[in-house]
């Protein structure tokens, strides 16, 4: 007789965003290899943003969002942090999924640093990364 998975032990899915007033790279990754993938970047804005994350919803049917929200190195918020908190709740309320706030520090720095093709797509799989580690 097999162990019959339980909400805990089912997989996830997750999409990470690495918010920016022109652009959101995205990222999924799943709660078993606790790893991401770095998927593509959003350049629209307003409206369209929103549009076209909906459609990556829709294709990856993720559990819950993640969103990186950054801040000054001291830890000190910033405009730019509660830019990133409004779009967090934005989706909340949009998509009706669990959103996820991570802090973003350096995360675009060590995407940079790896030679990244698409530095937000990198940056938000870097987010979704560290959302995993901290769940363990």
């Amino acid at each position: 007789m097999s162990a019959v998975p339980t909400p805990r032990t089912l997989p996830s899915t997750f999409l990470a965003l690495d918010f920016g007033t022109r652009r959101v790279g995205v990222a999924s990754g799943n709660s078993v290899t606790h790893s991401a993938q770095p998927l593509c970047t959003v350049s629209a804005t307003g409206e369209r943003r929103f549009a076209e994350i909906a459609t990556l919803i829709k294709q990856w049917q993720p559990s819950a969002l993640v969103v990186g929200v950054p801040y000054h190195p001291d830890g000190v918020a910033h405009d730019n942090t509660e830019r990133a908190r409004r779009f967090a709740r934005q989706l909340h309320g949009r998509f009706k999924l669990p959103v996820h706030e991570v802090d973003e520090r350096y995360t675009t720095t060590e995407a940079l640093a790896a030679g990244a093709a698409d530095v937000d797509a990198t940056s938000a799989a870097i987010i979704l990364e560290q959302y995993f580690r901290a769940l363990t």
